[in-house]
């Protein structure tokens, strides 16, 4: 009789399959609960790719291009499906370059190539015409010396001097056609899956893959372009190519050599340099700006960064007074809830807008005001806590998420207001197939941050993720051409010094907890990046704000 083994999904149903079938064949008995194609399995908890056989009795579920970890295996995928054909039109001294996360989708540049629309649309139809020939994406597991002899012999050295960095024996590359390519996640089981993209020309060499995200997995919607944000990116990029750091081999190789400190220092530096520059930009401005508002998504450096451009104002002889959004939360009981009867703390309603608005009148009229603070152990916001009156040339520097909604400040004419957009919109590529997501600098930010002055676990931050990321997409992205300017807080040196702090909270989540995959994810993540030591992060740095020592916070 031939051996089988049990495989419950979801604790909803059990079946029973011969030993050593494939997620891909069991996932087929079960696409009936999913509304897009089945694109990664789990089993015991653990994210498999649906080549991988079940051996033993287990626990499997599995997940579409609606979940995030299946929409990022959508997105690698795409990566793959999109370098082949660069290859195949350009030759193998061309290679794409996946530069960052744009809108619903990636920027990315041809190496060594001038591009114009015409080539981006035959890449695109060779990428159509692999997805009708269903390729697989075939794991491979290799020694990793056998890896960096293939990548030589192919001159791909981005990823020759990644892998050197890798501690692993052993690593699995991805074969598509006769292509193998190193991915630092999982693929999909085939082309077939990746259904729906666009690639979309936006001159120079650039151009942007936009595939269905977690919010629309429905279809990929038009690339629309942010030329603020999008600037921000390019500035970021370039000064990352003169400095000669543009992916973690390079960042490595300056750790190795003890410069490190250079690093630091000049990072600092750089976003120093930004504040300097948005001061200049409002002591000049012609219109007479009353309040500065700076928003942005969870774990950007606001407070830091408010508290830092405030200094810069007052160096250009300009008085200014700070106002944490935080302190007029609602108290919790007030708080709206979700459908599941979760507070909604992203929410604009979660604020007390019409006491913040009479405030600010009040304020702007000269008049004193007694602000609140709010105790986030209580839930509850105490009143009279801080007096402030301010002169009628002094400025408002007001920092918290929903800055950029015109409704939080209606009071207070469009005119009279600077609004700063700020995230951490990192440059840094691990190599030139693999992206470093900004949200995933902010969830180590957030994960470090929460750990230390919160006593939150990995596992808390991780679970509730999803829910700070749906209120940022519903709250502050909508808002984004609102802003008068972007503000990158990001630091190049950053994930090596965050490594430090991140990996013991990672490896304290329990491999039963709902977050281990992602918490393993993010361990596997780090291991391309050799440690930074934080003593000589300077007090005023924006990673302060997370790892402590801030002369801002404590």
């Amino acid at each position: 009789m031939e051996n089988t083994v049990k495989v419950n999904f979801r604790n909803t149903e059990t079946k029973e399959f011969p030993m050593g079938t494939t997620l891909y064949e069991i996932s087929k008995g079960f696409t009936s609960y999913f509304n897009y194609e089945i694109l990664i399995g789990k089993i015991n908890n653990k994210l498999a790719d649906l080549s991988d056989k079940v051996k033993q009795d287990c626990t499997i579920d599995f997940f579409d291009r609606s979940s995030i970890c299946g929409n990022n295996v959508y997105a690698r995928s795409l990566i793959f499906m999109l370098v082949l054909p660069v290859e195949n039109i350009f030759g193998d001294e061309a290679d794409v370059v996946v530069e960052h996360s744009i809108g619903n989708g990636i920027y990315c540049e041809i190496k060594n190539q001038p591009i114009d629309e015409d080539y981006i649309k035959k890449i695109e139809q060779e990428m159509w015409q692999m997805h009708q020939q269903a390729l697989l994406f075939a794991k491979i597991n290799v020694s990793r010396y056998d890896a960096i002899r293939y990548f030589t012999r192919r001159k791909q050295f981005d990823k020759v001097r990644v892998l050197k960095y890798i501690s692993n024996s052993n690593i699995n590359l991805y074969r598509l056609d006769d292509y193998y390519n190193y991915f630092y996640g999982e693929l999909a089981y085939s082309t077939n899956e990746i259904n729906d993209f666009k690639l979309t020309y936006i001159g120079k060499n650039g151009f942007v893959v936009s595939y269905p995200d977690v919010n629309n997995p429905e279809m990929t919607l038009d690339y629309y372009h942010y030329s603020l944000l999008f600037q921000s990116f390019v500035e970021y990029t370039n000064w990352g190519r003169n400095l000669g750091i543009t992916n973690a081999a390079d960042l490595n190789e300056r750790t190795i050599t003890g410069k490190y400190d250079d690093i630091i220092r000049l990072s600092e530096a750089h976003f120093n340099s930004q504040l300097s520059n948005v001061s200049q930009k409002i002591k000049n401005s012609k219109k007479k700006i009353k309040l500065v508002l700076i928003a942005g998504p969870t774990s950007s450096g606001k407070t830091t960064t408010a508290q830092k451009l405030a200094i810069y104002l007052q160096s250009y002889g300009i008085k200014t007074h700070h106002i944490s959004l935080d302190n007029y939360f609602k108290d919790r009981l007030s708080t709206p809830q979700d459908e599941d009867g979760s507070y909604d703390f992203e929410s604009i309603q979660a604020l007390d807008v019409d006491l913040f608005n009479k405030h600010l009148a009040k304020l702007l009229n000269g008049e004193v005001v007694w602000l609140p603070e709010y105790n986030f152990i209580s839930g509850e916001r105490e009143r009279h806590c801080r007096r402030l009156q301010i002169d009628k040339n002094d400025i408002i520097v007001v920092e918290g998420l929903h800055g950029l909604n015109e409704e939080l400040t209606m009071s207070v004419e469009r005119k009279n207001k600077f609004k700063i957009f700020l995230s951490p919109l990192t440059q840094l590529n691990i190599d030139n197939h693999n992206r470093i997501h900004t949200t995933d600098t902010r969830k180590l930010r957030r994960i470090i941050r929460d750990n230390k002055f919160r006593n939150y676990s990995a596992s808390d931050t991780l679970s509730m993720w999803h829910k700070i990321s749906e209120g940022e997409k519903k709250y502050i992205y909508p808002f984004q051409e609102e802003a008068d300017m972007v503000l990158n807080s990001a630091l190049v040196y950053e994930i090596a010094a965050l490594k430090v702090y991140a990996e013991p909270l990672l490896f304290s989540v329990e491999e039963d907890d709902a977050t281990y995959p992602e918490a393993l994810r993010l361990i596997n993540f780090l291991r391309n990046f050799l440690p930074i030591p934080s003593d000589t992060i300077p007090q005023d740095s924006v990673l302060r704000e997370f790892i402590g020592g801030s002369a801002f916070r404590e």
